[in-house]
């Protein structure tokens, strides 16, 4: 067993700074940003003592709202250094969505940026908090966010009621070196540090609630598995806001001393040219991100001589897109990681020398320090090996609950510590663990158990197909049917009935699709995920419209 460290986030990247002070810690190519790691820690003090001046205490949430910037990297460890806990904030939320997440956390500060794509973050603010137009920085009193005080922008510029980021820096000049050593040495390990909140596929997100000890643990062992060392330089085009960019990623890094190479926003050539450029040994993506840089026309021109490594995750991982991605672009090294917020967030990843095969049609095996059952839905009872089940995993790496919300806790964890998944997984002799897809996406067409995973993968062998999502929509004969949801190659044409045909002969007649229909895009997170809950809503109408 690996051993587990018992330390706090502000500690790690102190303790890194002292061992490779001059090891380059954070780059940022287009913006001509190069720290050290004995520079970044410094700019993350400065950023702790502000918060501090302002008044935010031990414990105090403290929200960030923005894409992978500097100043979110920088908070990320600012916050781990004083004891504030860092509630992300999807870049994808709008006025009602941010609105439930600052109530419902009890934020009592928002870091946010101006605008994104041509949203004002800051307006929507003013619209749910007009009182902030009219308060000095540091006095709101809203109406609508009762618990929400500072409002600080990433940008230099002034605005009503907000502190700018040069006003944050200069305030934390008047705390001593030895207040804020004072305030990092009373963190614990179990303090909580950081809140993600859910996707909130049903019902409202849910604030997952994840400490010190939970993600140093996981995102030093995720670095284990990828042999990552203080000579690697990692580029993460994931965002920050999700446990991929924030702890796969940056806090992976640190916990070894390798170099942060982040893309602020997602575009396939952005990220080819930061691993060009920064002869990058470790890239990060979903497979949707992975199928469009390796579909950029100009690939071959890209130097990927360094790279070797990395981790693609948050959806099935196709044998095409792998290959691609170990052939092309020479990442032999790649693997897998699965799991979810709740876990901190990973508990099974493949290793660096797994087979092809293991890096496609499994998730790998458990991280150190981590047990996992499959079991019978609903129960404890473990299945023999082979067989399906719910996947439940204990640990280091089990979140400390849900915010405020002990009952829908309660439906997850067990009382012996055992998180239940909800993913439906087989393991074989070796321990290697096949996702076979979620309990409540499985489609049951006139009693037979459909896996829309199996239908994917084949799919994927099309010449023609680029990406495939199967959803199941309600019939009146058999309750359910499958629906596929195609996106084709470039330049590429097909009808319902060829994609038909390419399947008679090879699967169950049951399996194959009765609605076909062809796509440029599918409903996704800001993290790169396929909301396939949207995707089924939208087959429920388009079935429904085809039958007026």
């Amino acid at each position: 067993m690996a051993e587990m460290i018992h330390s706090t986030v502000g500690k790690v990247l102190q303790d890194v700074a002292s061992s490779k002070p001059d090891r380059e810690a954070l780059v940022y190519p287009e913006r001509g940003l190069r720290l050290t790691y004995e520079e970044f820690d410094q700019s993350c003090q400065k950023v702790a003592k502000g918060l501090m001046k302002i008044g935010i205490e031990r414990g105090e949430h403290v929200a960030i709202w923005a894409t992978n910037k500097p100043e979110w990297v920088t908070t990320q460890f600012a916050t781990g250094k004083m004891g504030a806990v860092l509630v992300t904030v999807n870049t994808n939320y709008r006025t009602a969505e941010m609105e439930f997440l600052l109530k419902q956390s009890d934020a009592t500060t928002l870091i946010l940026m101006d605008d994104h794509q041509g949203t004002s973050f800051l307006d929507m603010l003013y619209d749910v908090a007009p009182e902030l137009r009219e308060c000095e920085p540091g006095q709101l009193q809203s109406e609508r966010l009762p618990f929400l005080k500072n409002v600080i922008t990433m940008s230099h510029d002034r605005h009503p009621g907000v502190w700018s980021w040069s006003d944050l820096l200069a305030l934390g000049e008047e705390v001593s070196d030895s207040e804020l050593e004072e305030r990092t040495s009373s963190l614990e390990p179990d303090d909580v540090i950081n809140m993600q909140y859910t996707s909130g596929t049903t019902g409202f997100p849910k604030g997952v609630m994840l400490t010190h000890s939970n993600l140093i643990n996981n995102a030093r062992n995720i670095a284990e598995c990828m042999n990552l060392t203080s000579e690697d330089r990692m580029c993460i085009p994931v965002p920050f806001f999700h446990c991929f960019g924030c702890v796969l990623g940056t806090l992976a890094c640190v916990s070894v001393g390798a170099t942060m190479v982040p893309v602020e926003e997602f575009k396939p050539s952005d990220v080819l040219k930061a691993v060009d450029q920064e002869k990058c040994t470790v890239l990060h993506g979903v497979p949707t991100m992975f199928i469009k840089e390796l579909n950029e026309k100009d690939l071959a021109s890209y130097d990927f001589s360094a790279l070797r490594t990395g981790i693609m995750a948050g959806s099935n991982c196709p044998v095409e897109v792998m290959k691609g991605v170990m052939e092309k672009m020479g990442a032999g090294e790649m693997t897998i990681a699965y799991g979810q917020t709740e876990s901190s967030p990973v508990i099974t990843q493949t290793r660096v020398h797994d087979s092809l095969e293991r890096k496609t049609e499994t998730v790998g095996r458990a991280l150190p320090n981590v047990e996992v059952k499959i079991v019978h839905p609903g129960t404890n009872e473990e299945v023999p090996r082979g067989q399906q089940g719910e996947l439940i995993t204990k640990g280091y790496h089990v979140m400390k609950g849900y915010y405020k919300d002990p009952v829908a806790t309660s439906q997850v964890i067990s009382e012996d510590g055992w998180l239940k998944t909800g993913d439906l997984a087989v393991m074989d002799e070796e321990g290697y663990v096949k996702v076979t897809g979620r309990l409540r996406d499985m489609i049951i067409r006139g009693g037979e158990n459909i896996y829309p995973r199996e239908i994917e993968e084949f799919l994927y062998q099309h010449p023609k197909v680029l990406d495939i999502q199967i959803v199941g929509v309600p019939d009146e004969k058999y309750g359910e049917e499958v629906s596929a949801w195609i996106i084709l190659k470039d330049g590429e044409t097909a009808t319902a009935d060829e994609i038909r045909n390419y399947f008679s002969g090879k699967i169950a007649k049951y399996k194959i699709p009765r609605y076909i229909e062809f796509v440029d895009e599918y409903p996704m997170t800001a993290s790169g995920k396929i909301q396939k809950f949207r995707l089924k809503e939208q087959a429920v109408k388009k079935v429904k419209m085809d039958k007026v």
